[in-house]
Parts: structure tokens; C-alpha cells; sequence
């Protein structure tokens, strides 16, 4: 009997707290509000990370500092030609630079004759007939490009010629022959470095897309 009785008491209990929890809280029938969403609870964090329009140009600043005389010409020559992109250039730089030197250095100067200005033609020719008059050969493998920096850059509105300057530390073997074939100079084991300062010249906007070697130093 008195397990019938407090079953009664709790089952009473029971339906009571049922009503009072449908009166505070309500049904979910009619245009009750769905529920928020998790995401929406959640703390909105601004995201400050966001890229600015108009901000540096990594394609520039990358390479040389920003607001130096060199990045406002590579800029410059951006607005001349929207298609002029530093890091491409300077992957072409990479292709001719292995290209001239291993085709100077075996004298094959017809080969590179559309990428040198006349100056510099001049000069590599001058330079391969002097190593003929003297009987000497020159075997060359080129390694690869240890360092390539863009050193300088400067750009001319008047005339639209955009003139970029760029470092390279180049990796070769390089043997020197005489006319006996006995080598003078060098080793065909041995890996050198050779550092080398060259500048290229272009025309912005021109047809022709080639950039030409103007200046070498070191």
C-alpha cells in the first residue's frame, strides 16, 4: 500500500512539473521562432588579415625595398605595360644568363646576337677573336645560379626604356685549352663561382618582348 501510495505522489510530481514547464516555456507549434543558429552565438571575430585595395605590390617590394627609387620605377614600368611582372622577368633573367655565358664562352656568339645591344656585342666579339688569335678553347658545364638579386631598376617616361640591373652568382666548371689541348687554366672537376653584374634594357610596350643585355661588370 504504501509503495501504491508514493507512486501516486510521484507520478502527481511528475505531471505537475509537465504543466509548469509548458507554461514557462511554451509549445512548439504556431510562428515560434526557429533557433539560433551555433555559428551565430559564437563570438565574430574581425579579420583584420584581409588584403587592403591598393596596398604594396609584393610583386615589387618582394624584391627591393618599398618606396626605394627602384620600386617606383618597377611600378612605373607596370603602368607602361600592366603585363610586366617582376618575378617573371627575373626567371627569364635566370634562363639568360646561363644561356649568354655558356654560348660566350664557347665562342657560339650568332647564337645570342638578338638579346645583346651593340656594345655589348662589340665587346664578346672583340673578346672570342682575342681567344682565337691565341689558339685557346674554352669547355664550359654550367652548374646553376647560386644568387639572383635585383639590384637596381630605373625607367624613363620620356622614352619608355625601363633598364633593370641584376646581381647573379653563378656555378660552373670551366677548362682553357691551348692549341696542344693542354689545359692553361682552370679544372673540368672543380665547380667555380663566378659573380657577375648585369643590366637589361627594354622599350616598354614595344613589340618586341626580348630584353637586351646593355651592361656587364662584376
Amino acid at each position: 500500500m504504501n509503495s501504491m501510495i508514493q507512486l501516486l505522489v510521484l507520478a502527481g510530481i511528475a505531471v505537475f512539473l509537465i504543466i509548469k514547464l509548458r507554461s514557462v516555456l511554451g509549445t512548439r507549434d504556431g510562428f515560434e521562432k526557429p533557433p539560433v543558429p551555433l555559428d551565430d552565438l559564437r563570438p565574430q571575430v574581425r579579420r583584420d588579415f584581409e588584403v587592403i585595395e591598393g596596398g604594396p605590390d609584393r610583386d615589387i617590394i618582394d624584391h627591393v625595398p618599398d618606396g626605394s627609387a627602384a620600386a617606383k620605377a618597377l611600378a612605373a614600368m607596370k603602368m607602361a605595360e600592366p603585363g610586366f611582372t617582376v618575378g617573371p622577368f627575373l626567371q627569364g633573367a635566370r634562363g639568360a644568363y646561363e644561356m649568354i655565358l655558356v654560348a660566350f664562352e664557347k665562342g657560339e656568339l650568332d647564337r645570342i646576337r638578338p638579346f645583346l645591344s651593340d656594345e655589348v656585342a662589340t665587346s664578346f666579339a672583340e673578346a672570342i677573336a682575342a681567344r682565337e688569335r691565341d689558339g685557346l678553347t674554352v669547355e664550359v658545364n654550367f652548374v646553376g645560379i647560386r644568387e639572383l638579386v635585383l639590384q637596381d631598376a630605373s625607367y624613363d617616361r620620356d622614352t619608355s626604356e625601363a633598364e633593370i640591373t641584376v646581381r647573379f652568382v653563378g656555378e660552373l666548371t670551366s677548362v682553357v685549352r691551348d692549341k696542344s689541348g693542354t689545359v692553361v687554366e682552370g679544372s673540368a672537376t672543380a665547380i667555380k663561382r663566378q659573380k657577375d653584374v648585369w643590366s637589361f634594357m627594354r622599350k616598354m610596350n614595344a613589340n618586341d618582348p626580348n630584353w637586351q643585355l646593355v651592361a656587364t661588370g662584376d
